[in-house]
């Protein structure tokens, strides 16, 4: 079982051609790779649209209360595996494993044999989810939403990834249809930075990374080019360092800066410094924050969030951090 798993997961990471059987114009998403035996049968791909994702179990008729709201580039496929020697467990767990080994962050997970209760692994949920997001056109996806006297069991996974280009969400379900009928529903939902919520960041957001990583990323503290000057559409993130700041008078921090890596070191390094310096000076000047809670320091292009190869990952690369100093 745990051979043929792990056989699967490199099948599943590497690219593999398309089966006689799948839906003219359809193709696999870069992302992720069929399972082997499957035929692509349906698939939609909208540029622009708002989706929900669900990242807890149901709570009340029709009813989930955690849902992460977004909007973006929507692709939804639905693979079709003929033939009784797998079952969907198998499906389920290569494609949960695969996803993770690709740095993908589990969000919400389930498996089970009769769908039963309310979980992620439940026909509830099931329901639920496809209402909020439905089906935009017909086919053999539909199946996920019609029950048979012969079907079996469900196992499905919520997983996000931040990429240069923006995060992503999949949402994964595999259902056993029929004895010899496995069906796969992969939807992923591609945010650009500019539909992530990376103008700016709130005080709530702040005090629960620190809490977490000890670290935070000042999302929306913008400055002019190759300078150390804020632009006046930074003013929302520094409100809200100073309102988290404010709230927790004990508190110190480091505020580091980091550029990307295009230019000579000691360049970077000395304007990654300069632009940590201005947020201070600014916390201090506009909000009344001490001096002595806050120390500028900068970096450069020593720690990297991505790569530099590509001017998504430069602009993610370019940034300041808020970091928990201990007395």
């Amino acid at each position: 079982m745990m051979t043929f798993i792990r056989a699967s997961i490199v099948a599943l990471l590497l690219a593999a051609p398309a089966l006689a059987q799948d839906m003219e114009g359809a193709k696999d998403h870069p992302m992720v790779t069929r399972f082997p035996g499957t035929d692509l049968t349906w698939q939609t791909v909208e540029t622009f649209r708002p989706y929900r994702i669900p990242t807890g179990p149901v709570t009340g008729y029709r009813t989930i209360d955690e849902w992460i709201d977004t909007e973006g580039r929507v692709t939804r496929s639905f693979y079709r595996y003929l033939g009784a020697d797998r079952d969907f467990t198998e499906v389920y767990l290569n494609f949960r494993q695969a996803f993770e080994a690709a740095g993908f962050e589990i969000l919400a997970e389930g498996s089970s044999d009769d769908r039963s209760g309310r979980d992620v692994a439940s026909r509830q949920w099931l329901d639920v989810y496809l209402r909020e997001n439905p089906f935009t056109a017909p086919g053999e996806a539909s199946t996920m939403a019609a029950g048979t006297s012969s079907s079996g069991g469900q196992g499905s996974f919520v997983a996000t990834v931040d990429r240069a280009v923006g995060r992503a969400y999949v949402v994964t379900t595999v259902e056993q249809h029929a004895e010899d009928f496995i069906g796969v529903l992969i939807d992923i939902v591609e945010l650009s930075t500019a539909e992530i919520g990376l103008v700016s960041v709130d005080a709530e957001a702040i005090g629960r990374d620190l809490a977490e990583k000890g670290r935070v990323v000042l999302d929306g503290i913008e400055f002019d080019f190759d300078s150390a000057t804020l632009l006046d559409s930074s003013a929302e993130a520094l409100m809200a360092v100073a309102t988290h700041m404010q709230a927790n008078p004990d508190q110190r921090f480091f505020v580091v800066g980091h550029t990307d890596g295009v230019g000579s070191f000691d360049y970077n390094r000395d304007l990654s410094e300069a632009r940590a310096a201005a947020v201070v000076e600014y916390l201090e000047r506009r909000h009344g924050i001490s001096r002595d809670r806050l120390a500028a320091h900068g970096v450069g292009p020593l720690s990297p969030v991505f790569s530099n190869v590509s001017d998504a990952g430069q602009s993610r690369n370019r940034r300041v951090e808020l970091v928990e100093r201990l007395p």
